[in-house]
């Protein structure tokens, strides 16, 4: 399986809910930032520079509980910033868990052999490790050495500890799928359980301090849809947890609306709006996020800042949603999550 059937039984069960009530946005996935500092300064990174004034701030492991409550999302995805750094991770992972949440910790694995052992293995976490290529491509994208091999050392602590581990991987303008190919091997040998691919997109925060740079890394729609299809005839073999329908949409093969309501942010600043790229404005409350928001207007041919944007957390679970309305959409994602 994809997943562990817990995870499959809560989302269901979480879906059946919504349509029952008739409601028409919903959350899925809280991305939850408890911090945006970082040990690293990524090429492709918008965090530390959007957030430069409120970098020392973090948030309360009570701050973390009431906004997941709050959001009422099955996932939460623990992000930042660097997550390892916050002083209460252990504990806000452990009561988050205890409140049934599914939790995604992202990291970029540099200190996760050394701090693995805040964590309890349990499946209902997942540790998901970014990684954009082999050593030295890794390297250069994060712009330190030695930050693949420390990676990698956490990543074997992790599976040897008994966690479940799954790795993402953006691509770039300039991303061998060649490399990606035994990137995924490689880690396949290390007993990865599942690799997550979403193309990179040149945001405000990440283009507005290198404007001519951007362009050099970031793909324009179409150059999406020619490397995702490449890539997809290299890297079906491996055990990709990026949804059949969503490579079928990053491939050209279909379109789906945006769908960033369903994967709210909340960070030190509050509920961040529009979504989880593009900052307009911060909310005090959830309701006021989904209330003040206009979502019809986002998404390619909507907003121009979306126009090139295909990355998972404004489309993945647009994909999902979207496979309620045709049967052979329904059992293509149970063949896939079965395999």
């Amino acid at each position: 399986m994809r997943f562990p059937l817990s995870l499959t039984r809560s989302m269901t069960a979480y879906l059946m809910r919504q349509k029952l009530t008739g409601r028409k946005r919903f959350p899925m996935v809280l991305m939850l930032e408890p911090l945006h500092a970082c040990n690293l300064k990524c090429a492709g990174c918008g965090r530390i520079r959007e957030y430069t004034e409120t970098m020392k701030q973090r948030l309360s492991v009570d701050q973390c509980l009431a906004a997941a409550e709050e959001c009422g999302a099955p996932i939460v995805s623990v992000c930042g910033g660097e997550p390892l750094i916050h002083p209460e991770i252990g504990e806000i992972v452990e009561r988050l868990i205890e409140r049934k949440k599914h939790i995604y910790l992202c990291t970029n694995g540099t200190q996760l052999a050394e701090k693995i052992g805040l964590f309890r293995p349990s499946s209902r976490m997942f540790i998901n490790v970014h990684l954009d290529g082999m050593e030295a491509t890794h390297d250069a994208i994060t712009c330190r050495q030695g930050v693949f091999a420390k990676a990698v050392a956490g990543i074997e602590a992790a599976k040897k500890a008994g966690f479940l581990v799954y790795t993402n991987t953006t691509v770039y303008k300039e991303t061998d799928v060649h490399e990606l190919a035994v990137l995924f091997q490689y880690l396949t040998e290390l007993k990865v359980d599942g690799f997550m691919v979403s193309p990179a997109y040149g945001y405000e925060a990440v283009a507005a301090e290198n404007p001519d740079g951007a362009a050099d890394i970031f793909m324009q729609r179409d150059e999406i849809h020619a490397k995702f299809r490449q890539a997809r005839q290299l890297l079906g073999s491996f055990k990709l947890v990026t949804s059949p329908l969503y490579l079928d949409f990053l491939c050209g093969g279909r379109e789906l609306p945006c769908a960033a309501w369903s994967n709210p942010t909340y960070n030190v600043r509050g509920w961040k709006g529009p979504c989880y790229l593009i900052t307009d404005r911060h909310y005090d409350t959830f309701a006021e996020l989904l209330s003040q928001t206009d979502w019809d207007r986002l998404g390619p041919g909507g907003d121009p800042r979306c126009e090139h944007c295909l990355v998972h957390c404004g489309f993945e679970t647009a994909a999902v949603l979207s496979s309620e309305k045709s049967f052979r959409d329904v059992l293509k994602m149970a063949v896939w999550q079965m395999t």
